[in-house]
């Protein structure tokens, strides 16, 4: 049981001999009455139970060996505990094999994308060079229009907070599809600059961000009813002066390293890092002539984020039926074999 707000209540099986520290409280099962895989189980599975009895009545969070002691645990006979801990097991196994699947298909999609969005490799059908321009070139750059976290609910117009964008894992965000999840800010839209208003094709960049990771997060905008939806506090909206580049290609073409490497350039400050419209317009990016070529590459990188979309979604659910079959099996609800006693 480890020590540590964050970790308290996390355990693991010991497999080699081994001494603990003050931090770390060992459970030793007697023999002949509980199964260690059967309690691993069960205590991972009750694991807020522990951040309960840290935080009840203590300065600094923790628990102790008494806790532990104290712990209720209802537990079957040990063949059965056997059973039960070889089936938690064989869906561990399961989800670790999907998260590597999708390690290694993350993997390719990033070989793809440094291999496509820099011309190393051209797709069958095109050739040709390149256009080298900066962003000042072909985007007119606004900022955003400020309200803050908690004068957002879900009546008024779509409101897109930066602290969305920090915590998106995507690369756009869809109004037609994400209506519903999006935020809105109850105001008139006529409070509203024009240049705040995002359409199909825009691209929203955060103007500030504590760590280097963050400093390049943005969203391209998927608008394709014209939704009214405000861009908010400290955000940079790029709009298209000309159509030099595809909709879609916009989702992955600002992801390069070589984008991310020059809004740091350019990011200034300690604690929190920024950067000005004036200096994203200074950023130079290339791309296909073509705008065929840009959609082309597009799909492809569009296919392999469906699959590893669906690779995730599969993981999910593998991970919520093992929930649900630790709360059948760990509580008795449903027995894995004819039952010959029981213990509490």
């Amino acid at each position: 049981m480890y020590g540590g707000f964050q970790q308290i209540g996390r355990t693991g099986l010991l497999r080699i001999p081994a001494a603990v520290n003050q931090a770390i409280i060992a459970i030793k099962p007697r023999t002949g009455k509980l199964v260690s895989e059967y309690l691993l189980g069960t205590l991972n599975h009750r694991v807020d139970h522990w951040k309960t009895v840290a935080s009840s009545s203590r300065k600094d969070p923790n628990i102790t060996s008494q806790d532990v002691r104290n712990f209720p645990i209802a537990y079957p006979n040990p063949p059965e505990q056997h059973v039960i801990a070889g089936a938690l097991t064989d869906v561990d196994v399961l989800i670790r094999g999907l998260d590597q699947y999708i390690a290694k298909k993350r993997d390719l999609k990033l070989a793809a994308m440094q291999q496509l969005l820099t011309g190393q490799t051209r797709l069958t059908g095109f050739g040709g060079e390149w256009e080298v321009k900066t962003l000042g070139e072909m985007f007119d750059f606004s900022g955003g229009y400020s309200a803050s976290r908690d004068q957002l609910s879900a009546e008024g117009y779509c409101y897109l907070h930066y602290g969305d964008i920090h915590k998106s894992t995507k690369t756009f965000i869809d109004v037609r599809a994400e209506f519903q999840d999006i935020p809105k800010l109850d105001i008139p839209l006529k409070r509203v600059s024009a240049n705040s208003l995002l359409e199909d094709g825009d691209i929203v960049f955060v103007d500030a961000s504590e760590d280097d990771e963050g400093t390049s997060k943005h969203l391209v905008i998927v608008n394709k009813d014209n939704v009214p939806f405000i861009s908010g506090l400290h955000t940079i909206v790029a709009k298209s002066k000309t159509d030099e580049l595809a909709h879609e290609y916009r989702r992955y073409c600002f992801q390069m390293p070589s984008i991310r490497q020059q809004f740091l350039f350019y990011a200034v400050g300690t604690k929190v890092s920024g950067i000005s419209k004036t200096n994203i317009a200074k950023l130079t990016i290339s791309f296909p002539s073509v705008p065929e070529e840009q959609t082309a590459i597009a799909e492809v990188l569009m296919d392999m984020d469906a699959e590893l979309a669906a690779l995730k979604q599969r993981r999910d659910k593998t991970r919520a039926l093992k929930q649900a079959m630790m709360q059948e099996l760990l509580t008795g609800k449903t027995r894995m074999v004819s039952p010959r006693g029981s213990h509490a």
